[in-house]
């Protein structure tokens, strides 16, 4: 039986895949400078509020190791039991963030009730809130960066610890108001109260990541611009003699996948139904760049199928 050969990629093609890497490094080393810094926030006032702000800072430093294997995972080529490549080890990264996500919230929720049950006068609240403060521009700037370059490289992981590093930075806003309060008030139930709300906005944040990752796991279909794209491409090659059906997609990871019908008349020859199908991928690689293209020929006067051009 003759062996089958799956390709392999060369060192041009790992840079581009094994170049975002270096976005997971910068997400870890954020997370070690807002920890520390958090921390010792914390540690100056004994502000329930901030001590939650670490805990969510944990989760990004663990969510960010995550991230890095689940990015040199995605990057491996085809091999024999995976055809189609490893890109869905994306979503596992973000199916795992926003489970670590539901840890760190139900430890900051038992944490703040103990302390609003407990009350504890804070100190030195103007330098905890100018550490926080340092700790959420830095925090800002990396979500800034892991969102662009997840948009650009069509990267769940970043993506996703983008978004969580920004809600991070909304959190960190939140308990400095409440902390805020607390100086301005001298009311220190203030603190565990804002604690509890940042624990339930993080609940949210994680449900939104898992979900996420569920729907995306089960093969859901290309995204709306995506499909536009789709469309576009496709009209540009369809004529009289030249339809379309069953047209399907889903992505894994940074990987498209289209599969349609290309309808034509039924007297065509081999060789000039195969120039239009090539014809067709090219048009579909064109407007998504790297999408993996299948095509069936199908006789226009007797296909069956879904209603052309759907």
């Amino acid at each position: 039986m003759k062996e089958i050969a799956f390709p392999q990629v060369g060192a041009e093609d790992e840079a581009p895949e094994a170049g975002l890497e270096r976005f997971a490094w910068v997400s870890i080393a954020a997370a070690v400078v807002t920890i520390a810094l958090k921390s010792g926030a914390f540690a100056l006032t004994g502000s329930v509020g901030l001590l939650s702000d670490a805990a969510e800072s944990l989760v990004n430093l663990g969510a960010g190791v995550i991230a890095l294997i689940a990015l040199r995972v995605a990057a491996r080529p085809p091999d024999h039991n995976h055809d189609y490549g490893h890109g869905k080890a994306e979503y596992f990264s973000a199916g795992a963030e926003g489970l670590m996500i539901f840890v760190a919230a139900a430890v900051i929720l038992y944490t703040a009730v103990d302390r609003l049950l407990h009350p504890v006068a804070l100190e030195k609240l103007g330098w905890g809130l100018l550490i926080v403060a340092a700790a959420s521009v830095v925090n800002g700037l990396v979500a800034s960066v892991l969102l662009r370059a997840g948009r650009a490289h069509r990267s769940v992981t970043l993506t996703a610890d983008g978004r969580h590093l920004l809600t991070d930075v909304v959190t960190s806003a939140g308990v400095i108001v409440g902390v805020l309060l607390v100086a301005l008030t001298g009311w220190a139930p203030l603190d565990p109260i804002v604690a509890i709300l940042v624990g339930v906005n993080i609940l949210v944040t994680g449900y939104r990541l898992v979900s996420s990752s569920v729907t995306s796991l089960l093969d859901a279909a290309l995204p709306p611009e995506d499909l536009a794209a789709l469309r576009s491409a496709l009209e540009g090659v369809r004529s009289p003699q030249v339809e379309f059906g069953e047209i399907r997609t889903r992505e894994s990871g940074r990987q498209r996948f289209v599969s349609l019908t290309v309808l034509l008349p039924g007297d065509w020859t081999v060789e000039r139904a195969h120039e239009v199908t090539d014809e067709v991928e090219r048009a579909i690689r064109q407007g998504l760049p790297g999408a993996q293209v299948q095509t069936h020929v199908a006789p226009g006067g007797t296909f069956s199928g879904s209603r052309p051009g759907t």
